[in-house]
């Protein structure tokens, strides 16, 4: 398995981080490379051994800005902005920075009553200062600020230890390092596309209390006056504001299918709606057969998806039979659902934009594309139906931030799977004979949205196309089709007779394999290089 290189900069005492980081409980699996603490400014000005990895940058505020926290609040803002200009400058030489948000346990209560009175308490200033660092960092794309605060909180009352600090320069206990190693994992993971997008469910003591087929849809605990209901409705409050930032939800239960979306459907206090799940399989048959052909309908890999279910018998079998998908364990207590849902650290994002919260529609958008071409004799027709429409751009500042995410999320048709921030995807167009454009798709049922990235780089007389990348919901639309015929149209009014194409292989990008061995370009498989000589 591939390890992830990481650097740790701080002002104190870091190894117990980097130990935690470099355990091998948790994916990625991280190596990690400290510099000697107390030397912040100058790691971020010199070279440093990884500089195309990732950056943790781990400072206290009296460290950083030495006004902290007697000067006023302009002469700590001059020292932020400074600190946020190594940081940025620091962003152009890396994969990612990760930035914790500054604390002050030394403090303690600071001015107690007036700590949080503006401009007087430490607790006032130091959220002022971290504001300004926020507004600051979001100047570059690949700095993402953490919540420090909320590691620290969940440490509780030992977060900090005076003794830790003064014999070994210690700042936190090993219980903030150990969220904090979650929280870095998960970013990574985001960072690298390797977040789920799918959530499976269970429906009986899953999203409402009580066996629908037994008690019917009017008796399920939900909602209502009943501690347990409450906490079935809240949970599913919390699945629907997952839904809205763009992951999917879909559904997975032993269960008459009629009896099961009548309690959907007519249960006054159901916050979860028919339209809010991409798809289900309500059957008695086995879960992980189900999981499976869902999945594929959807054109996802298992990879992406979740599964829930309160059955501890039912989570052994998927996790058994499906490795690839992630099964947390479940609480027994109903009422610790929402939480536990909270806990996972599997859906971070590195940007939401309206795609994502457009996808569920999305989703059912293509369903029923797919239902109606059942209806004609061939896929020809089907897609002439449709009336499709397929828009080329080139990379701006309206589309940059939608492209950068299709790189860092989109698995299977993806010609070389590169990872890049936007940084270094505008660094990369930067060299000259280099163009990108994007793919963007409408038909009679609705907007598809940016969907699509080429890039190409024209080199010793040839087009190479450097970049292929579909979203799985326009695969199988000869959408593909079109794109390399944008590309052949490129390179014949460039003069060019030969066209390129190198597939990098992963473990989730076979349907792009498919599809160019499939086209009329000759493949080379010693060195899986596709190549097309343009009739002249």
């Amino acid at each position: 398995m591939r390890k992830i290189k990481c650097s740790l900069i701080s002002d104190f005492n870091i190894e117990n981080l980097a130990s935690l980081l470099i355990a091998r409980v948790r994916h990625p699996q991280i190596e990690v490379d400290v510099s000697p603490y107390g030397q912040v400014v100058q790691a971020l000005m010199t070279g440093h051994p990884d500089e195309a990895g990732f950056l943790v940058v781990w400072t206290r505020p009296q460290s950083v800005i030495a006004s902290y926290p007697h000067g006023s609040l302009d002469e700590m803002f001059k020292e932020v902005d400074a600190y946020s200009d190594l940081l940025i400058e620091k962003s152009r030489k890396v994969k990612a920075i990760l930035v914790p948000a500054w604390t002050d346990l030394f403090s303690g209560r600071g001015l107690g009553l007036l700590d949080l009175k503006h401009g007087v308490g430490t607790g006032n200033i130091l959220m002022a200062l971290n504001l300004r660092l926020a507004r600051n960092l979001d100047a570059a794309g690949n700095i993402f600020l953490m919540d420090a605060g909320r590691w620290v909180i969940s440490a509780g009352k030992n977060a900090f230890n005076p003794k830790l600090w003064y014999m070994a320069k210690i700042a936190f206990n090993i219980d903030v390092f150990k969220e904090a190693v979650k929280d870095i994992k998960a970013a990574v993971n985001a960072i690298l596309g390797e977040s789920k997008k799918l959530i499976v469910l269970d429906l009986d003591d899953t999203l409402w209390g009580g066996i629908v087929g037994d008690v019917g849809w009017e008796n399920l605990k939900l909602g209502g006056h009943d501690f347990q209901g409450e906490a079935f409705a809240d949970f599913q409050r919390a699945l629907k504001s997952f839904k809205d930032r763009g992951i999917l939800l879909a559904i997975v239960s032993k269960n008459e299918e009629s009896v099961a979306l009548d309690a959907i459907e007519k249960h006054p206090e159901m916050i979860l709606k028919k339209d809010d799940f991409v798809g289900w399989r309500i059957n008695w048959g086995d879960k992980a057969q189900n999981i499976v052909e869902l999945v594929g309908e959807l054109n996802l890999g298992l990879q992406s998806v979740v599964f829930i279910d309160d059955n501890p018998a039912e989570r052994a079998r998927v996790a058994e039979a499906l490795p690839e998908v992630l099964v947390p364990d479940w609480p027994e207590d109903k009422m610790l659902y929402k939480k536990a849902l909270l806990d996972l650290r599997c859906f971070d994002a590195v940007t939401i934009d309206q795609d994502d919260l457009q996808r569920t529609k999305s989703y059912l958008d293509n369903q029923k594309r797919e239902a109606e071409k059942k209806s004609f004799p061939t896929i020809d027709e089907w897609l002439k139906s449709l009336n499709m429409r397929i828009v080329f751009e080139d990379l701006n500042n309206a589309n940059l931030q939608r492209i950068v995410q299709l790189f860092n999320k989109t698995n299977q048709m993806n010609l070389a799977t590169r990872r890049l921030t936007e940084s270094e995807l505008l660094q990369w167009l930067a060299v000259p004979n280099r163009k990108l454009w994007s793919v963007s798709i409408s038909d009679r049922f609705g907007h598809m949205g940016l969907t699509g990235i080429i890039s190409i780089e024209l080199s010793d007389g040839k087009v190479f196309i450097v970049d292929f990348i579909l979203s799985c919901r326009a695969m199988g639309r000869r959408v593909e089709n079109v794109m390399v015929e944008k590309v052949i149209e490129y390179a014949k009014q460039a003069g060019v007779r030969h066209v390129l194409a190198k597939f990098k292989e992963t473990e989730k990008n076979k349907p792009c394999l498919d599809f160019w061995k499939s086209s009329d370009f000759q493949h080379c498989v010693e060195e899986n290089i596709f190549s097309l000589e343009i009739a002249g």
